[in-house]
């Protein structure tokens, strides 16, 4: 700098100016670009451009020859100020990234180093205006987590660990700046690497905007609970509680009216068929349009309520909410037979009226509370059964699984898109990649697959088998002086021979015959000293380390895995295995270095479990302490025999030769007994049932991956919840069955802010056909808002003092003027609604599928009752490795069960009404689409299922009605529609009964709107 001492002075007086402004007011700076822009302002008189430090390239203006020219005199000033520089500093082999460090320390300050750096080449995309990937560099705390794509983008003191370095170094496969800006320069990363090294030292009043310090929650879902009160309004009386209050004040503000009330027998109509999915009897409807009390429509909600139809209705609603089906899905679909019992536990759980914080606290740890079959929601989704031998495959397989139980979670509990956070930080709601794994972590112990089912019945019966047991051993106690316990057979896996101590050298086991006659095989014969045996300290006196000799009766050739020194190797399977060269017997022996006390003998034919040949069933166990001297000291002659049937348990054996008339009689008489218990003991302490509800097992660490690839694995994480609303405290070391307790009570809890929102606006979702939040599954930014926000916290608030009981909020909805309102349509009202989302009306709407189909067995008068157990299918059976269902065209009485009991086939629908909009399960269905489709309107015209229901339809009728033709007709429209005809209807009805036939008749009832629509 010797050569130009005035720019040298001019420079210094700058800077210092630069250090004391904003930073929003300063140029896009970088090392080294300060000085070079500042000599070319002084030679040169250059204007720079407004978006960097750099000139403007040539062909932006006019002058872009002369421009080029002053570029390179520029440059040429410049190489001779820093060889001036160079020769002044005494570090002249420095990197370019020192030169503006604390020339004493070398430290890089970030105000005056790094900051312009950043702004010159990052703030573009990443600064106060724009942020790509929702990743800025003008904040610290962002800066330092990263974007979207969830890494520690700058990790303080490891910049060979920090993203951004591999990013800007263009060392990754995310390349900044991107193609087209101008790149770092080798110095200005060796800048950024070394202020990361450093510890990447930020200043607290340069961190950035303090509202984007901590993660966003001002989002209305994420906020607690309002405390509101319904609002106050001039109704002249119409309102009946605080749901109707709300309703009024919105339709008051959009100035509307509510519809009047409607009839009786719609009302009834509605009730049923919105509670149960069936039709009230005409009986019922009768009873109520007679009934004159004044509470005659509480008293009729209190009954539907306490109907076992309810449980049955409303969990196919959460049933879809839940992706449960009860086959695996994917190529092979292969069936979970043992599935049902969540579908029945759902079932059970609202009829009880189950507080819904227990259902969901026991839907992710109902195995802590006995509730076994509860945990099928955790595997109720689809599962890739067929594993790839590729490592990479499998661990995207186990990845999918667990994002399935994620997902399912998220939306069914919480109503939030969890999974979107698999890969990235949630581009839309306050969700980090970090809580996704956390998440992860909570679940990673849960696998697909069942496990036994502790039902009530079981665990009576095993109360009962303990009974039983302690009688037969006071009945074998009286027996033991003519009998001898025997112990369990032999088994191919392993086989423990206890004797009392003996001192012996020599111990052999000889093989008199096997379960196939084959040469017989054993793979480890143990010798264990005395007292050893099952504590940590056993000690395998026959293992050849111990310096011990082997020989044998002979050896099967030829093999390599089956040879003599494989029987003392310490190492199990039939791959390191002895095989003697005789058919059905053989002995081999093992010489001890010294006499030895011992007491256990230990051999298998093959511990891991493959192989059951080969069987020695017939056996004796000598040992020696001198030549010749052998002993027996075990054998198979006190072992129940073998055979391919045997109970793998002990049992007795009496002799009663020798006794008196009268001690035989007695002992006789004892044994009668025994066998009778005997029977009765193996029937009742049969095993436990499977349930397909989840296996559960220790995980291990659980770490965040890169963009969701298994095979990139960053910083481990512990199971915990969402960031945003809290954490679990756990550890990384915490048991797997805590984890998902600890979620659940978290979730759970009155606290929570989206949970019963959540679950309210469900229940309103299903009686209106539309929720308060019309996306019941996504309260999170791309979700809609509440048409009715007062209301719903309103609601919210009302379930959860209410002790989160469900009959208690339906009976909330159920009972008030705006459920009650007519359905009618009035044309000044749908001018302004016509979707009736304000509820000016109440929204008619076609059934489901499901109550279809039971509505039209209902009114054939077939519709079976039976509830809970397995299904039945709408399938023809197959039994092929890759399933193929084809839909059944007929069904005995028990396929006329409801169809909430129809066995659900992920990805295929029944051949009927599975048209009329059934989720596949392949994924959580919150809300059902109403499509209006061909195929639904010919499946329920001519249909064979259709086409037998209406003849049984009419022969229920005949029965009921008589020969008359009109009193036929007056029957039919009472059981279809509730409801006797018009005189038209009663007239075109007799004459379609006349000219086609009453089955005719029967067959368009069933077809009307007014039969398949909740009115």
């Amino acid at each position: 700098m010797k050569a130009f001492p005035a720019t040298k002075r001019w420079l210094g007086r700058w800077h210092a100016q630069e250090q004391q402004r904003p930073i929003a007011a300063k140029p896009c700076l970088g090392l080294g670009t300060i000085q070079t822009k500042l000599a070319c302002v002084e030679v040169m008189g250059l204007e720079t451009s407004l978006h960097g430090s750099r000139p403007r390239r040539a062909g932006r203006f006019p002058q872009a020859a002369t421009l080029a020219v002053a570029m390179s005199l520029a440059w040429l000033m410049m190489a001779v100020w820093v060889g001036g520089v160079l020769a002044a500093e005494p570090d002249g082999d420095k990197p370019a990234a020192a030169t503006t460090s604390d020339e004493s320390d070398g430290t890089v300050d970030f105000a005056r180093d790094v900051q312009p750096l950043l702004a010159k080449h990052c703030y573009k995309c990443h600064g106060p205006r724009r942020q790509e990937s929702n990743y800025r560099l003008d904040v610290r705390q962002i800066a330092m987590a990263g974007g979207d794509f969830g890494e520690a983008a700058i990790v303080p003191g490891k910049a060979a660990e920090s993203a951004l370095i591999d990013y800007v170094s263009g060392q990754g496969d995310v390349v900044m700046p991107p193609e087209g800006e101008q790149p770092l320069d080798d110095g200005e990363v060796a800048l950024l690497r070394a202020w990361i090294d450093q510890g990447a030292k930020w200043p607290d009043d340069l961190a950035g905007d303090a509202a984007h310090q901590t993660l966003s929650s001002d989002h209305w879902s994420l906020k607690p609970l309002r405390q509101v009160e319904p609002p106050e309004v001039d109704d002249g009386g119409w309102s009946r509680n605080g749901i109707d209050r709300f309703i009024f004040a919105r339709l008051a503000a959009a100035g509307l009216q509510p519809s009047d009330e409607a009839d009786r027998r719609t009302l009834i109509r509605r009730l049923y068929l919105d509670m149960h999915g069936l039709p009230p009897t005409p009986e019922e409807i009768d009873a109520f349009v007679d009934d004159r009390r004044a509470d005659a429509y509480e008293r009729l909600v209190d009954r539907v309520l306490a109907s076992p139809h309810y449980g049955e209705r409303w969990a196919r609603h959460w049933l879809d909410v839940v992706r449960f089906a009860e086959t695996n899905g994917f190529e092979t679909n292969t069936p979970r037979p043992n599935a049902y019992p969540y579908r029945d536990y759902v079932i059970r759980a609202l009829n009880e009226d189950k507080p819904y914080d227990e259902f969901v606290f026991e839907q992710l740890a109902g195995d802590a509370v006995g509730e076994d079959a509860a945990t099928g929601f955790l595997v109720g989704g689809p599962w890739d059964s067929v594993k790839s031998p590729d490592v990479g495959l499998t661990l995207m397989q186990r990845q999918n699984e667990l994002a399935d139980m994620i997902n399912t979670t998220g939306t069914a509990f919480l109503g939030l898109t969890l999974g979107c956070a698999r890969c990235h930080n949630h581009k839309f709601d306050p969700v980090l990649q970090k809580d996704y794994y956390s998440l992860q972590a909570v679940f990673a112990g849960v696998r697909h697959g069942e496990r036994p089912w502790l039902t009530a019945e079981y665990k009576a019966r095993k109360a009962k088998a303990d009974e039983v047991g302690a009688r037969l051993a006071q009945l074998r106690q009286k027996l033991s002086p003519w009998g001898q316990r025997l112990r369990r057979p032999v088994s191919p896996k392993q086989n423990v021979e206890q004797f009392p101590p003996v001192e012996a050298r020599w111990v052999r086991l000889i093989i008199e015959q096997t379960n196939d006659q084959t040469e017989p095989c054993v793979d480890e014969l143990e010798v264990f000293a005395a007292g050893t045996y099952g504590t940590a300290d056993a000690r395998n006196m026959a293992l050849a380390a111990e310096g011990v000799v082997v020989r044998s009766s002979g050896d099967y050739p030829g093999h390599a895995i089956h040879k003599l020194e494989h029987i003392n190797d310490g190492r199990y399977g039939n791959e390191r295995s002895w095989i003697s060269d005789t058919r059905g017997k053989g002995w081999v022996e093992i010489e001890l270095a010294e006499p030895v006390l011992i007491d256990h003998v230990v051999w298998g034919r093959d511990r891991k479990g493959r192989y059951r040949d080969r069987l020695a069933v017939q056996y004796r166990v000598e040992v020696a302490r001198t030549p010749g001297t052998w002993q027996v000291v075990a054998s198979s002659a006190d072992r129940v025999p073998w055979s391919k049937d045997a109970k793998p348990h002990g049992a007795w054996r009496y002799d009663l030769s020798g006794l008196s008339e009268s001690e035989r009689a007695t002992a006789e008489s004892l044994l009668r007994q025994v066998e009778s218990l005997e029977a009765e003991y193996e029937r009742l302490n049969a095993p436990p049932p499977k349930v397909y509800a989840g296996r559960f097992e220790q995980p291990g660490t659980t770490y965040r991956l890169y963009r969701g690839d298994p095979m990139q694995k960053r910083e481990p994480v512990v199971p915990d919840a969402l960031t945003v609303l809290g954490s679990l405290g756990l550890e990384d070391q915490t048991p797997e069955q805590q984890r998902r307790v600890a979620l659940a009570r978290w979730i759970a809890s009155a606290d929570n802010p989206l949970t019963a929102r959540v679950m309210v606006n469900r229940v309103w979702h299903y009686h209106f056909g539309t929720g308060i939040v019309d996306t019941p599954s996504d309260f999170g930014s791309n979700g809609s808002r509440p048409s009715h926000p007062d209301l719903l916290d309103w609601l919210a608030g009302e379930f959860i003092r209410g002790d989160w009981s469900l009959k208690r909020l339906h009976r909330l909805i159920l009972t008030s003027s705006t459920y009650r309102q007519s359905s009618r349509p009035r044309e000044s009202a749908l001018a302004v609604d016509a979707g009736s989302r304000l509820l000016w009306r109440f929204p008619p709407r076609r059934l489901e599928a499901e109550a279809i189909r039971d509505s039209i067995l209902k009114t054939s008068g077939v519709l079976n009752l039976k509830m809970g157990g397995p299904g039945f299918s709408a399938f023809e059976p197959n039994e092929n490795y890759v399933r193929v269902y084809k839909p059944r065209e007929t069904f005995d009485a028990d396929g006329w069960r409801r169809m909430v009991y129809m066995t659900k086939v992920r990805m295929e629908q029944d051949g009927v009404f599975g048209a009329f909009d059934c989720p596949d399960a392949g994924q959580v269905c919150p809300r059902r689409s109403r499509s209006t489709t061909a195929i639904q309107a010919l499946n329920l015209l001519n249909s064979r299922f259709v086409m037998r229901q209406a003849g049984l339809f009419a022969q229920r009728v005949q029965r009921e009605a008589g020969a008359d033709e009109a009193a036929q007709v007056r029957r039919a429209f009472r059981l279809a529609l509730g409801r006797g005809p018009d005189a038209w209807e009663q007239r075109t009805a007799g004459e379609l009964v006349t000219q086609h036939g009453l089955t005719a008749l029967c067959r368009a009832l069933l077809n009307a709107n007014e039969f398949l629509f909740i009115p």
